[in-house]
């Protein structure tokens, strides 16, 4: 499976250029419109309120956690709040410290630079970052090859927010310097619930609870999976409905996309039972495990694995991947002997 096919799985939580549409126009604006994540909001709420009463600007803010929980959307809420610009960019994109230099000394007084996938920014661009971060200046080697000169420029005080799914892969002298760190946590049925019943409102989408219910129990709960989710179920139900979802046109859509009750797709179900038929369950490597699927093992690991044990299904071992019990039952395969652990 190639990362283009990864990507446009319906239950990727990765971000999709599909997705661009419908993330911006339901992306929430404020922290009051901002559903679940309830201690790293009401704790943002605190610092931002704590900034403005001092007339100071934020400080620089770590949001990390898995993809589509709304990272991007909680550095524009801070904007916002804030009451100042947002400029957006990612890891990737900055490649030379020249580009980050362009970029900084853009910002105005107090505007929020929000760097996606911090935790790629090349070494030499995160080392002219630190003094940017710490002393809101930063320094630019100008002049001919054989004669080049440092030179100092001070940059408006600005709030950096980072974001990153791997805040382990981030440098320590570059976690240090952020302030404030929050982590974003995956969220319950009944909060996904509660988006994609706003989201339907925002949509226009005539829904009921039952239905909203039914797209969040199988979003793996992430909000991007449930707004993509509720957008092709939405097609469901104008075209073989009155265009109003409940529980039984989103169960048909869902299964139309086979995607089951847990949230599991194709590649879920093929990957647990390919450990189960070709490896009596487990122990398998990762790198064995990848080649059987003809998928990279980083992909494995970064996308389809976290879910999956989240809910029990799978397990890491210090030799190799084994399914659970939990995993068996779901797919109606009866387990063999008992799987050694160790």
């Amino acid at each position: 499976m190639s990362e283009h096919e990864t990507n446009n799985r319906w239950t990727a939580p990765e971000y999709a250029e599909a997705d661009s549409e419908i993330e911006l126009s339901l992306r929430p604006k404020t922290l009051d419109q901002y559903i679940g994540q309830d201690i790293a909001k009401e704790n943002l709420s605190v610092y931002m309120n704590a900034a403005k009463m001092r007339g100071e600007t934020l400080d620089h803010c770590l949001i990390y956690g898995p993809p589509g929980l709304g990272k991007t959307t909680l550095a524009g809420i801070i904007a916002n709040e804030m009451g100042v610009n947002l400029k957006i960019t990612s890891g990737p994109a900055i490649e030379r410290p020249c580009d980050l230099a362009a970029l900084m000394t853009s910002l105005d007084e107090g505007d929020v630079l929000f760097i996606d996938e911090i935790h790629r920014l090349p070494k030499m661009v995160a080392e002219v970052l630190y003094p940017a971060m710490e002393d809101f200046a930063i320094d630019i080697m100008v002049g001919p090859a054989q004669a080049k000169h440092s030179i100092r420029l001070d940059l408006p005080h600005f709030t950096l927010v980072g974001a990153t799914t791997r805040s382990g892969q981030l440098a320590a002298p570059l976690r240090d310097r952020f302030g404030v760190q929050l982590r974003l946590e995956l969220y319950t049925p009944e909060q996904l619930g509660d988006i994609v019943m706003r989201s339907a409102g925002v949509l226009q989408v005539p829904i009921d609870r039952d239905g909203a219910l039914e797209i969040a129990s199988r979003s793996r709960g992430t909000p991007r999976i449930a707004n993509r989710l509720l957008k092709r179920t939405r097609d469901f139900a104008q075209v073989l409905r009155d265009g109003r979802v409940d529980e039984e046109v989103a169960r048909y859509a869902l299964e139309q996309l086979r995607i089951d009750e847990l949230g599991l797709d194709d590649f879920d179900r093929r990957m647990l039972s390919t450990i189960i038929s070709f490896y009596g369950g487990g122990p398998v490597g990762v790198e064995t495990l990848a080649a059987a699927l003809g998928e990279e093992a980083v992909t494995i690991e970064d996308v389809y694995e976290p879910y999956l044990m989240q809910i029990g299904f799978l397990s890491r071992t210090p030799r190799g991947r084994c399914v659970t019990a939990l995993a068996y039952d779901h797919l109606g395969i009866e387990q063999q002997g008992q799987q050694s652990l160790f």
